[in-house]
């Protein structure tokens, strides 16, 4: 069957996703690694936008292209981008081979995470369509990428975060979806204005990617907490 066949406006946006993170790839080889990190944070625009796109031209994709081309382009932007950026930030890192170890974490977890999402996409196993299964995979280009950008860079609690977030990835905790064009639209600035070229006096010029960070992080911790005590409270005595 011709491709065409196939092919949609969204998977248009997927492919825009897919060169974003391919290009932070190369920007790595050739040692930009702020220009990289920039490349996967606009990758995460991209993968927002395409389901966006999707609803909005009324997309019926029967035979599940866009959602293979979504996940096929979030492995390279959000699992091969930020290990390789990782990799090259953490080189110089005193334990051996440790960034090695953390960053194919990072891209093993990527895929299991991505090849759960489509075998529960059409499942009643799914817990409903406001949460994901597991800490979504973008959270690795908005954790990875804003930190390194946000002038507070640290190879050790890269290291420690990074792992963090892979095993997260592929844990049974529900993290609830952004949802609201206010919040969506926030988020873009905040990435936007990490990502655009500053020429401001260095404090002003990391504020929008240390909020980035500093959301995302919050985000990441507070769903398992608040978990965690849901189910202590559930289990704990019952004094009267």
């Amino acid at each position: 069957m011709n491709i065409r066949h196939y092919v949609a406006a969204a998977d248009f946006v997927s492919l825009a996703n897919a060169s974003s993170g391919f290009l932070a790839v190369v920007m790595v080889a050739t040692g930009d690694l702020i220009l990289a990190a920039k490349f996967i944070l606009l990758a995460v625009i991209f993968d927002s936008v395409d389901g966006w796109v999707a609803r909005k031209t009324n997309r019926v994709d029967e035979h599940g292209f866009g959602t293979n081309m979504d996940s096929l382009s979030d492995v390279i932007s959000f699992g091969v981008a930020p290990g390789m950026l990782l990799f090259c930030a953490c080189q110089s890192y005193s334990i051996p081979y440790l960034n090695i170890l953390v960053a194919l974490l990072i891209v093993i977890c990527g895929i299991l995470r991505l090849s759960r999402f489509n075998v529960l996409a059409d499942s009643s196993d799914v817990p409903g369509g406001d949460k994901f299964v597991g800490l979504p995979i973008p959270i690795t280009a908005l954790i990875l990428g804003s930190f390194y950008l946000s002038g507070m860079f640290r190879m050790d609690l890269a290291l420690i975060i990074m792992a963090v977030i892979a095993v997260l990835m592929i844990s049974t905790i529900e993290y609830p979806k952004f949802r609201g064009m206010l919040l969506m639209a926030g988020g873009s600035v905040l990435i936007i204005g990490t990502i655009l070229p500053q020429n401001i006096s260095s404090a002003i010029a990391y504020l929008p990617a240390k909020l980035l960070f500093i959301f995302t992080i919050i985000y990441v911790i507070i769903v398992p907490l608040m978990e965690l005590y849901g189910r202590l409270h559930r289990s704990g005595p019952h004094v009267r």
